[in-house]
């Protein structure tokens, strides 16, 4: 076990200190009922009030492994289904860092054929990062640069999306982040070298998300999706997946993340206001081997409020 916190610390060490250039946004499993969180051009897109909660602990049985919370709101404004409001609020936490983001998104949609819409959209908020030194099992306990926590280092954010539906299928492009902040500690710099100077380096993280939805009989439809995220100084990530909705009210699905991880889907339509899901990851890597690596769980919970006139003859698969 000792081992483990070892290669945790050392992971964290290497991606937060001595200006890191592989800073990446969370990472979400069902990335297909979360598009909001990475795309502020969906916000009322699907044409009601809709909240979701998703929580996610990944590597469980690692100490210091990630885990994230994420609440999620959008709609459209005024009954103006061309004008979309979101937000989002996303506690992220690794090791002895805790960051939370809070954005919100506004986009506005332009038909483009009888079925097809153009959404853009932008998104606007900040992220408060805290570093609890105290956790990390330090191997010079008098060493300077662990002096002083960080807390609630406030950093801007800003970014934009463009997103295409049809009532079949769906494409986006987005980057949830344009601003490259780098999160400093004064406490650390001296007057003879200025070497260990940043926390930690935010990138822009570019995310291409799209699905198509084919009925396969009257009970079934089938829907394979992708998403893709580039991270310059990170390995770019694919994730694939493939979903089938029985009779509109159970999901079931597998989906490979590239090289790192297989997964299991499963989402139950309570009603038609009212849809629950969960997924589970196997790592793929030597840390899947780990006897210490329970794997990876996400479960989120999503409300939406209806109108009478606009209630969904059969649910949304996107």
């Amino acid at each position: 076990m000792k081992k483990i916190k070892i290669i945790v610390v050392a992971a964290f060490l290497s991606v937060t200190f001595f200006t890191s250039y592989a800073q990446q946004d969370a990472q979400y499993t069902q990335y297909m009922y979360n598009t909001i969180s990475v795309n502020p051009a969906y916000a009322g897109s699907r044409g009601v009030l809709s909240i979701m909660g998703l929580h996610r602990s990944q590597w469980v049985g690692l100490d210091g492994a990630p885990r994230t919370q994420t609440l999620t709101f959008n709609t459209p404004i005024g009954g103006n289904e061309r004008v979309g409001l979101g937000l989002s609020i996303v506690n992220d936490q690794i090791g002895p860092t805790d960051e939370t983001y809070f954005d919100i998104d506004f986009s506005y949609t332009l038909p483009t054929s009888e079925t097809g819409k153009l959404s853009l959209g932008i998104k606007a908020g900040g992220h408060l990062l805290n570093v609890d030194f105290q956790k990390l099992s330090q191997f010079n306990s008098n060493d300077a640069l662990f002096e002083n926590n960080i807390d609630n280092k406030f950093s801007p954010n800003v970014g934009v999306g463009v997103y295409y539906h049809t009532d079949k299928f769906y494409v986006g492009l987005s980057a949830p982040n344009l601003l490259e902040t780098d999160h400093f500690d004064e406490s650390t710099t001296t007057s003879s070298s200025d070497a260990v100077s940043f926390l930690a380096e935010e990138r822009i993280n570019y995310y291409l998300i799209a699905g198509h939805v084919f009925d396969l009989s009257d009970t079934v439809k089938f829907k394979p999706a992708v998403l893709s995220k580039l991270v310059f100084g990170a390995p770019l990530q694919v994730d694939v997946s493939a979903n089938f909705l029985l009779y509109d009210r159970l999901t079931l699905g597998a989906a490979y993340r590239w090289s790192a991880a297989l997964s299991g889907t499963i989402g139950f339509q309570i009603s038609d206001s009212l849809m629950i899901g969960f997924a589970y990851d196997r790592e793929t890597t030597e840390l899947g081997q780990s006897q210490f690596n329970d794997g990876s769980y996400e479960v989120f919970l999503r409300f939406e409020l209806f109108k009478k006139y606009n209630r969904m003859l059969t649910p949304r698969f996107f």
